[in-house]
């Protein structure tokens, strides 16, 4: 896991690198601008050739853009630098870089700003934009000049690389403050910033990498933060060692009550998913009369037919099979597909309160649970919640799906240290919460896994890592973050208007194989 910061945060940690460990502000931005160019080329290959312009502001942002230039030259690239301050106006850091980069090419390749029709025939003269305006210290609406190239920039329709932040967001909340740059790439330093992963930030910001400039891990140990993102390391140490002397019984048995007329898809994709990611056996309780259906659409997992209503959804008098099957299985998850029905909802509130090992609960379980989500306290062990912002507004007196986005992370916490569980708020750049407080942001995913299926896919994925024997944070963690990725490589091979759910499910070992060959490498 990698601490995410505020602003705040990141000055002070460059205050300490370059006061404390003595590292020279012009050496964090010549490793600031090697990421930069490292980091494009890593996306869109080598430089050679190409033109990239460079919009530089007056502070150290655009210091890391002057580097950046002059390091592009050195790549043979076609290198302009379009300023919006004079020379006496750079921050002294930022001057240095300047004067270095003309020294190399001469003053030629800078053009001081002096229209809009001017930034614009030279953006659109571009291969490449490289935006290093503002940086992380943006408080105030952008106006006048920096407004205009904003606006310039996002109407060029080039590739663009944010340097540490797009311009324009705020760097804490993802806010847009009047306008800021819609970036291909951000390329950010140290750390990661709050404001990449909330808000609009989350679409201003494209693909983020990280870029180490060499602050002490000492320093970044030392600062108070509860909030993280998920990495692909972190994963990676998560999942089980697959032994030689392994059989499926290693694996655990992953037990999932789900399904009803019209939903055994539902259910079907939780137990594939719940294989597909490891669990050694998967069976599915499911209503009597549906129970064909689901077994056809199964072939590696089991079912078990269950007591059912009249509108063929699990009934009240199955409680005790299920508390049954239950303790036949190493984890359980509850909900996908099971229907709103008054007599299931009894059901599920009196199997809540006889769980007594791991479980995910999502979809119909919760919302069978609105208005009794102190239920879940009944059970052994804190379960893990996977509510949509729609769910977690049924869950949360008076929320709305539109509060609940406009706060993910604060509710999120909230919720999981003030009733003892652990939250998976799904959504663009899902957040996972634990009881203590601690909280962490899931960075991958995409718009095409926003269709009917995936969010059942995920609870599959959650109980076969929790029936393997992770811990439900790591469960929790390490499922939405390869989820995400499946998602990932699905829309890598179709695109994402046309992806479906079952994608994800077929793309969950070509992640965890990316997983592991991280940590080969």
């Amino acid at each position: 896991m990698t601490k995410i910061v505020t602003a705040a945060q990141m000055q002070e940690l460059d205050r300490r690198t370059i006061t404390e460990a003595r590292v020279p502000a012009t050496t964090l931005m010549e490793r600031a601008g090697m990421g930069i160019v490292s980091s494009l080329e890593k996306r869109w290959g080598s430089v050679h050739g190409k033109t990239v312009t460079i919009v530089c502001g007056k502070g150290n942002n655009g210091g890391d853009g002057f580097v950046a230039a002059r390091l592009f030259r050195r790549h043979h690239a076609k290198v302009r630098v379009l300023a919006l301050a004079s020379l006496r106006e750079l921050s002294r850091d930022a001057a240095t870089m300047y004067k270095q980069f003309i020294r190399g090419g001469g003053k030629s390749s800078v053009y001081s700003y002096t229209s809009k029709a001017q930034a614009q025939a030279l953006l659109r003269d571009s291969d490449i934009l490289i935006d290093a305006l503002l940086g992380t210290g943006l408080s105030s609406p952008v106006t006048g000049r920096y407004a205009e190239i904003i606006d310039s920039i996002n109407d060029t329709h080039r590739p663009v690389v944010a340097v540490d932040l797009p311009s324009g967001l705020h760097a804490d909340t993802g806010a847009v403050l009047g306008r800021a740059v819609c970036a291909s790439l951000t390329v950010t330093f140290g750390l990661p910033k709050l404001g990449l992963y909330q808000g609009e930030g989350i679409d201003h910001a494209g693909e983020v990498t990280i870029v180490d400039i060499g602050i002490p891990p000492a320093y970044v140990d030392a600062v108070a933060g509860h909030v993280t993102l998920i990495t692909r390391s972190a994963v990676q140490a998560y999942l089980p060692t697959r032994r030689p002397s392994s059989h499926k019984g290693t694996f655990g048995h992953a037990g999932i009550i789900a399904g009803s007329v019209g939903k055994t898809g539902a259910a079907a994709l939780s137990a594939r998913a719940a294989l597909r990611v490891g669990a050694g056996l998967v069976t599915v309780a499911t209503p009597s009369s549906v129970n064909d259906i689901l077994e056809a659409k199964l072939v590696e997992a089991m079912t078990v037919p269950m007591p059912e209503t009249k509108a063929r959804t699990l009934a009240r008098n199955a409680l005790d099979r299920l508390v049954s099957f239950m303790a036949a299985r190493t984890a359980i998850a509850i909900g996908p597909g099971l229907s709103t029905a008054p007599e299931t909802v009894e059901l599920i509130q009196a199997l809540t309160k006889q769980l007594d090992r791991p479980a995910v609960f999502d979809a119909d379980a919760l919302n069978a649970l609105s208005g009794r989500i102190a239920l879940l306290a009944s059970c052994k062990i804190p379960p893990i919640i996977t509510p949509h912002p729609g769910e977690m507004a049924r869950l949360e007196p008076e929320a709305t799906p539109q509060t609940v986005n406009s706060d993910r992370l604060g509710l999120a916490t909230r919720f999981a240290r003030e009733r003892g569980l652990f939250v998976v708020l799904k959504g663009a750049r899902t957040v996972v919460a634990r009881p203590d407080g601690t909280v962490a942001i899931c960075p991958t995913g995409n718009p095409g896994m926003a269709t009917a299926g995936t969010g059942d896919v995920l609870t599959g994925m959650m109980v076969g890592l929790l029936a393997q024997g992770l811990p439900s944070w790591e469960a929790a963690c390490a499922a939405t973050y390869l989820h995400g990725m499946a998602g990932d490589l699905a829309a890598a091979g179709k695109g994402q208007a046309g992806m479906i759910a079952g994608d994800l499910v077929e793309q969950i070992p070509s992640a965890l194989k990316l997983v592991d060959e991280t940590a080969e490498n």
